[in-house]
Protein backbone atom coordinates (compact mmCIF):
# COMPACT_ATOMS: atom_id res chain seq x y z
CA UNK A 1 0.00 0.00 0.00
CA UNK A 2 1.51 3.03 -1.14
CA UNK A 3 0.22 6.76 0.02
CA UNK A 4 -1.40 9.21 -2.08
CA UNK A 5 0.95 11.58 -4.24
CA UNK A 6 2.62 14.84 -3.91
CA UNK A 7 1.73 17.27 -6.55
CA UNK A 8 3.32 20.85 -7.12
CA UNK A 9 2.09 23.03 -9.89
CA UNK A 10 0.17 19.74 -11.28
CA UNK A 11 3.41 17.52 -11.16
CA UNK A 12 3.16 14.63 -9.53
CA UNK A 13 5.82 12.81 -7.11
CA UNK A 14 5.82 9.79 -5.56
CA UNK A 15 8.25 10.87 -2.64
CA UNK A 16 7.18 13.21 -0.35
CA UNK A 17 10.82 13.70 0.70
CA UNK A 18 12.76 16.63 -0.55
CA UNK A 19 16.45 16.65 0.17
CA UNK A 20 19.84 19.07 -0.24
CA UNK A 21 22.87 18.64 -1.63
CA UNK A 22 25.62 20.91 0.83
CA UNK A 23 27.42 19.22 3.62
CA UNK A 24 28.13 15.99 2.43
CA UNK A 25 31.81 14.51 3.19
CA UNK A 26 32.08 13.71 -0.22
CA UNK A 27 30.40 14.05 -3.59
CA UNK A 28 29.96 9.88 -3.57
CA UNK A 29 28.15 9.66 -0.03
CA UNK A 30 25.93 12.50 -1.40
CA UNK A 31 24.73 10.63 -4.32
CA UNK A 32 24.37 7.47 -2.34
CA UNK A 33 22.51 9.07 0.26
CA UNK A 34 19.77 10.44 -2.20
CA UNK A 35 19.85 7.21 -3.83
CA UNK A 36 18.69 5.38 -0.27
CA UNK A 37 16.56 8.04 0.80
CA UNK A 38 14.48 7.86 -2.74
CA UNK A 39 13.87 11.51 -3.30
CA UNK A 40 12.55 13.14 -6.12
CA UNK A 41 13.15 16.02 -5.64
CA UNK A 42 16.93 17.65 -5.09
CA UNK A 43 17.04 21.24 -4.40
CA UNK A 44 20.67 22.98 -5.26
CA UNK A 45 21.95 26.16 -4.12
CA UNK A 46 22.26 28.70 -7.28
CA UNK A 47 25.35 29.95 -5.63
CA UNK A 48 27.03 26.71 -5.56
CA UNK A 49 27.17 25.59 -8.78
CA UNK A 50 29.26 26.56 -11.08
CA UNK A 51 27.00 27.91 -13.89
CA UNK A 52 29.89 29.98 -16.02
CA UNK A 53 32.24 26.74 -16.71
CA UNK A 54 30.30 23.69 -17.02
CA UNK A 55 33.37 21.68 -17.78
CA UNK A 56 34.32 21.51 -14.22
CA UNK A 57 33.33 19.49 -11.66
CA UNK A 58 30.13 20.34 -10.34
CA UNK A 59 27.46 18.53 -7.94
CA UNK A 60 25.57 18.40 -10.50
CA UNK A 61 27.34 15.75 -12.29
CA UNK A 62 26.67 13.64 -9.18
CA UNK A 63 22.81 14.17 -9.65
CA UNK A 64 20.71 12.02 -12.65
CA UNK A 65 18.24 14.92 -14.01
CA UNK A 66 16.10 11.90 -15.47
CA UNK A 67 15.83 10.27 -12.01
CA UNK A 68 15.21 13.60 -9.95
CA UNK A 69 13.89 17.27 -10.26
CA UNK A 70 16.19 20.23 -9.50
CA UNK A 71 14.94 22.73 -7.38
CA UNK A 72 17.20 25.59 -7.55
CA UNK A 73 17.05 28.13 -4.11
CA UNK A 74 18.28 31.65 -3.77
CA UNK A 75 20.16 30.52 -0.25
CA UNK A 76 21.81 32.86 0.70
CA UNK A 77 20.05 36.47 -0.67
CA UNK A 78 19.19 39.29 2.13
CA UNK A 79 16.71 41.06 -0.37
CA UNK A 80 14.49 40.87 -3.00
CA UNK A 81 16.30 42.03 -5.64
CA UNK A 82 19.14 39.61 -4.88
CA UNK A 83 16.80 36.72 -5.01
CA UNK A 84 14.91 37.63 -8.20
CA UNK A 85 18.23 37.98 -9.49
CA UNK A 86 19.37 34.50 -8.44
CA UNK A 87 16.28 32.62 -9.05
CA UNK A 88 16.65 34.46 -12.84
CA UNK A 89 20.57 33.09 -13.11
CA UNK A 90 19.48 29.28 -11.78
CA UNK A 91 16.72 29.45 -14.70
CA UNK A 92 18.37 30.86 -17.72
CA UNK A 93 21.20 28.36 -16.94
CA UNK A 94 18.71 25.42 -17.49
CA UNK A 95 18.45 24.27 -13.87
CA UNK A 96 14.59 24.88 -13.52
CA UNK A 97 11.61 27.21 -13.39
CA UNK A 98 10.92 25.76 -9.90
CA UNK A 99 12.65 27.87 -6.87
CA UNK A 100 12.66 27.48 -3.54
CA UNK A 101 13.33 31.17 -2.74
CA UNK A 102 14.62 32.50 0.00
CA UNK A 103 14.51 35.46 1.23
CA UNK A 104 16.84 36.11 4.63
CA UNK A 105 16.23 38.91 7.16
CA UNK A 106 18.47 38.11 10.19
CA UNK A 107 22.07 36.66 9.53
CA UNK A 108 22.10 34.49 13.23
CA UNK A 109 18.49 32.94 12.94
CA UNK A 110 18.37 32.84 9.03
CA UNK A 111 14.73 33.37 10.06
CA UNK A 112 12.89 35.26 6.41
CA UNK A 113 12.31 38.17 5.43
CA UNK A 114 8.79 38.62 5.45
CA UNK A 115 8.39 41.85 2.97
CA UNK A 116 10.99 40.92 0.58
CA UNK A 117 9.48 37.63 0.43
CA UNK A 118 6.03 38.45 -0.49
CA UNK A 119 7.84 40.89 -3.00
CA UNK A 120 10.16 38.40 -4.32
CA UNK A 121 7.29 35.72 -4.75
CA UNK A 122 5.30 38.37 -6.91
CA UNK A 123 7.95 39.39 -9.21
CA UNK A 124 8.82 35.72 -10.10
CA UNK A 125 5.17 34.06 -10.06
CA UNK A 126 4.87 37.05 -13.01
CA UNK A 127 8.00 35.97 -14.55
CA UNK A 128 6.93 32.29 -15.03
CA UNK A 129 8.18 30.37 -12.09
CA UNK A 130 6.89 27.76 -10.18
CA UNK A 131 7.74 29.66 -6.62
CA UNK A 132 7.94 27.66 -3.27
CA UNK A 133 8.59 30.15 -0.52
CA UNK A 134 10.77 29.03 2.50
CA UNK A 135 8.83 31.57 5.57
CA UNK A 136 8.27 31.36 8.87
CA UNK A 137 5.22 29.92 10.44
CA UNK A 138 2.72 32.76 10.29
CA UNK A 139 -0.60 31.89 8.97
CA UNK A 140 -0.82 35.57 7.62
CA UNK A 141 2.20 35.70 5.92
CA UNK A 142 1.19 32.45 4.49
CA UNK A 143 -2.24 33.10 2.85
CA UNK A 144 -0.21 36.28 1.25
CA UNK A 145 2.07 34.07 -0.37
CA UNK A 146 -0.97 31.72 -1.28
CA UNK A 147 -2.78 34.46 -2.92
CA UNK A 148 0.68 35.75 -4.55
CA UNK A 149 0.43 33.00 -6.74
CA UNK A 150 2.84 30.48 -4.33
CA UNK A 151 2.81 26.66 -6.14
CA UNK A 152 3.45 25.67 -2.12
CA UNK A 153 4.53 27.17 1.18
CA UNK A 154 7.41 26.26 3.32
CA UNK A 155 7.22 26.91 6.75
CA UNK A 156 10.35 26.27 9.27
CA UNK A 157 9.83 23.97 11.59
CA UNK A 158 12.84 24.75 13.45
CA UNK A 159 16.01 27.70 12.66
CA UNK A 160 17.59 25.71 9.55
CA UNK A 161 19.95 23.38 10.60
CA UNK A 162 19.80 23.60 14.45
CA UNK A 163 17.87 19.67 14.60
CA UNK A 164 15.25 20.97 16.81
CA UNK A 165 13.06 19.04 15.81
CA UNK A 166 9.23 20.66 15.15
CA UNK A 167 9.32 23.85 18.02
CA UNK A 168 6.13 25.36 16.90
CA UNK A 169 3.65 22.72 16.33
CA UNK A 170 0.43 24.42 17.70
CA UNK A 171 1.40 27.93 14.56
CA UNK A 172 2.09 24.44 12.03
CA UNK A 173 -0.72 22.51 12.86
CA UNK A 174 -3.11 26.03 12.06
CA UNK A 175 -1.16 26.78 8.90
CA UNK A 176 -1.97 23.47 7.46
CA UNK A 177 -5.40 23.73 8.70
CA UNK A 178 -5.66 26.95 6.57
CA UNK A 179 -3.75 26.37 3.51
CA UNK A 180 -5.42 23.38 1.82
CA UNK A 181 -5.50 24.31 -1.87
CA UNK A 182 -1.62 23.92 -2.13
CA UNK A 183 1.09 21.87 -0.39
CA UNK A 184 2.55 22.96 2.99
CA UNK A 185 6.56 21.36 2.87
CA UNK A 186 7.99 21.61 6.57
CA UNK A 187 11.36 23.12 5.69
CA UNK A 188 14.04 23.53 7.87
CA UNK A 189 14.51 22.09 12.05
CA UNK A 190 14.43 18.13 11.53
CA UNK A 191 17.11 16.39 13.47
CA UNK A 192 15.83 12.83 12.97
CA UNK A 193 13.52 10.46 11.65
CA UNK A 194 10.69 11.12 14.37
CA UNK A 195 10.78 14.56 13.87
CA UNK A 196 9.88 13.90 10.06
CA UNK A 197 7.18 11.24 11.40
CA UNK A 198 5.79 13.56 13.74
CA UNK A 199 5.56 16.36 10.43
CA UNK A 200 3.66 14.13 8.07
CA UNK A 201 0.85 12.98 11.33
CA UNK A 202 0.17 16.25 11.68
CA UNK A 203 -0.59 16.39 7.62
CA UNK A 204 2.29 18.03 6.18
CA UNK A 205 2.30 17.35 2.81
CA UNK A 206 5.64 17.02 2.57
CA UNK A 207 9.55 17.35 4.83
CA UNK A 208 12.64 19.14 2.65
CA UNK A 209 15.71 18.32 4.90
CA UNK A 210 19.69 18.81 4.19
CA UNK A 211 21.54 18.93 7.45
CA UNK A 212 19.61 16.08 9.08
CA UNK A 213 20.95 13.50 7.08
CA UNK A 214 24.32 15.13 5.48
CA UNK A 215 25.50 15.68 9.10
CA UNK A 216 24.69 12.42 10.61
CA UNK A 217 27.60 9.68 11.15
CA UNK A 218 26.27 7.56 8.74
CA UNK A 219 24.36 9.75 6.35
CA UNK A 220 23.38 7.00 3.58
CA UNK A 221 21.92 5.35 7.02
CA UNK A 222 19.92 8.34 8.27
CA UNK A 223 18.76 8.67 4.53
CA UNK A 224 17.08 5.64 4.83
CA UNK A 225 15.47 6.01 7.76
CA UNK A 226 13.99 9.40 6.41
CA UNK A 227 12.60 8.02 3.83
CA UNK A 228 10.98 5.48 6.09
CA UNK A 229 9.37 7.68 8.38
CA UNK A 230 8.07 9.97 5.44
CA UNK A 231 6.12 6.88 4.12
CA UNK A 232 5.00 6.01 7.54
CA UNK A 233 4.03 9.67 8.75
CA UNK A 234 1.78 9.63 5.50
CA UNK A 235 0.33 6.67 6.16
CA UNK A 236 -0.83 7.11 9.62
CA UNK A 237 -2.28 10.43 8.53
CA UNK A 238 -4.17 9.17 5.67
CA UNK A 239 -5.16 6.06 8.04
CA UNK A 240 -6.22 8.60 10.97
CA UNK A 241 -5.19 8.01 14.21
CA UNK A 242 -7.63 7.08 17.25
CA UNK A 243 -8.62 10.21 19.67
CA UNK A 244 -6.55 10.70 23.04
CA UNK A 245 -8.28 9.55 25.78
CA UNK A 246 -7.45 10.16 29.57
CA UNK A 247 -8.32 6.49 30.92
CA UNK A 248 -8.07 3.20 29.53
CA UNK A 249 -10.33 1.31 27.16
CA UNK A 250 -10.02 -2.49 26.94
CA UNK A 251 -8.76 -3.98 23.99
CA UNK A 252 -11.08 -6.87 24.00
CA UNK A 253 -13.96 -4.79 25.53
CA UNK A 254 -16.22 -7.07 27.67
CA UNK A 255 -19.35 -5.74 26.59
CA UNK A 256 -21.48 -8.10 24.36
CA UNK A 257 -19.91 -11.33 25.37
CA UNK A 258 -21.40 -13.95 26.59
Amino acid sequence: MKAERLTIAGRAFGSRLIVGTGKYPSFDVMRRAHEASGAEIITVAVRRVNVSDRSKESLLDHIDPKRVMLLPNTAGCYSAEEAVRTARLGREAGLSNFVKLEVIGDEKTLFPDNEGLLEATRTLVKEGFVVLPYTNDDLVLARKLRDAGAAAVMPLGAPIGSGLGLRNPVNLQLLLEAITDIPVIVDAGVGTASDAAVAMEMGADGVLMNTAIAGARDPVKMALAMKLAIEAGRLAYEAGRIPKRLYATASSPIEGMI
